[in-house]
């Protein structure tokens, strides 16, 4: 996303942004007109938010915390992209409340099906924020990556319990209230009345591999993004992956 974000940051971004980044520009392409209005919900301090402001568009972030709508300020700020970025303090349960539904022409749902009581309604939330021939991001913590990491780190019966467990949880401990799979993700999508654009496998590899080579190895990091580019949309990785992007379409959007 930018230099800045090297080395670790670009590996848990990467894929996703440069999916996004060719989402927005079909989009525009489509709509005739280079500006697009973005809604980013549980945006937080901006990682996506001011990149994609940077490109031009105008970005409203929805989240429940006041202490990230103030990082987010502040970032958009020193960016230089404060008039097109706007935060607002809510939650995707009460959407409307602080936003106008049907409004935007592409919308973020990143890291926040994981904690909503029903993610299904906030997929449906997020799909009524749409315009007609809309967008939507949605990225979510999969469900195989977290049995692979306890898995690798010796928390045998962790695992197994994750594998299990209908929420995707390996103990009491865990700090992730719910998982998914490739399957459950598409079908949360499409129940909303969208259909399935694409679908990425996202840390396929960079949280096993040790940082220490990332970050000394000369080329390590690029060849290691590029290896997460490939196997990123293999279907085979995907049931691997910390975290799944789920590219949704309203129907019509052949164009997006």
């Amino acid at each position: 996303m930018s230099d800045t974000l090297r080395p670790r940051a670009a590996l848990r971004t990467a894929v996703v942004w440069e999916v996004l980044q060719d989402a927005l520009e079909r989009r525009a392409k489509a709509m005739g007109r280079p500006a697009l209005d973005v809604l980013d919900t549980g945006g937080g301090s901006g990682n996506f938010a001011v990149p994609v402001a940077r490109l031009g568009h105008r970005v409203t972030v929805v989240d429940p915390s006041p202490n990230a709508l103030f990082a987010l300020e502040r970032r958009a700020a020193e960016a230089d992209v404060a008039d097109r970025v706007r935060g607002v303090q809510g939650d995707a349960h009460g959407l409307f409340d602080v936003v106008e539904r049907g409004g935007y022409d592409v919308v973020l749902c990143h890291g926040v099906l994981e904690y909503v009581e029903d993610p299904a309604e906030g997929v449906r939330n997020t799909v009524a924020a749409l315009r007609p021939e809309g967008v939507l991001s949605l990225l979510a913590a999969g469900l195989g990556g977290a049995v692979f990491s306890r898995a690798l780190a010796g928390h045998f019966k962790e695992a197994r319990q994750a594998l299990d467990d209908p929420n995707g949880r390996w103990g009491a401990g865990d700090p992730v209230p719910r998982r998914f799979t490739a399957d459950q993700l598409s079908g949360l999508v499409e129940g909303a009345g969208l259909r399935v654009g694409a679908v990425h496998g996202v840390r396929v590899f960079a949280d096993f591999v040790p940082g220490g080579l990332v970050d000394t190895e000369p080329g390590a990091l690029d060849a290691l993004l590029k290896l997460e580019a490939a196997a990123a949309e293999l279907a085979a990785f995907h049931s691997v992956a910390t975290q799944l992007h789920v590219l949704g379409e309203a129907p019509g959007a052949e164009g997006a």
